[in-house]
């Protein structure tokens, strides 16, 4: 209680002119500055907050992203394998039941996969485009025009128009 001056103290310090202490407004003025520059920079903190909020977001959806794309790149070789048995299926076993049980669970993982945003790049009579496909050999083949792909060695495949596994093919010269 011995800092807070007496009514008497402050009308002595305070020069009143129209009932206004000139020192009085003079510390209002500078407490409103200083709202203002604490107001301002919490706006600041907030919106760095925000941002910085917004970044993680997005990092974390692209990590989880690549770690997606990673296990979908490691499940389509089965995948592939899977495709390559039932074509040498013989058939004389064709309509065994549990030949048709495992081809539905493939169709599963076909619809799992377009689900995911995954489908196969179809090359085969297609222009070779670097971003598609990976030529393992060019050979000239009757009736097929350069550049053009006539085998394709290996699937690739995009998730959501990217290319995560390019198709290995062969390509006419």
């Amino acid at each position: 209680m011995e800092n807070i001056p007496k009514q008497d103290d402050h009308k002595k310090e305070c020069s009143c002119d129209g009932g206004h202490c000139a020192e009085l407004d003079k510390k209002i003025e500078e407490m409103e500055k200083k709202m203002e520059e604490y107001l301002n920079g919490w706006k600041r903190a907030k919106a760095d907050y925000l941002n910085l909020k917004k970044e993680n977001d997005a990092n974390q959806k692209e990590v989880m992203g690549y770690a997606f794309a990673a296990t979908i790149m490691q499940f389509l070789p089965v995948y592939d394998n899977l495709e390559t048995a039932f074509k040498h299926v013989p058939k004389d076993l064709e309509n065994i039941e549990w030949v048709r049980g495992v081809e539905n669970i493939k169709k599963q993982c076909e619809s799992i996969l377009k689900e995911m945003g995954v489908e196969r790049i179809h090359a085969i009579g297609e222009k070779f485009n670097p971003e598609f496909h990976e030529a393992m050999a060019d050979e000239k083949k009757e009736g097929v025009g350069i550049g053009v792909i006539f085998e394709e060695m290996k699937s690739g495949y995009t998730m959501h128009g990217k290319t995560i596994i390019p198709a290995k093919v062969k390509v006419g010269k």
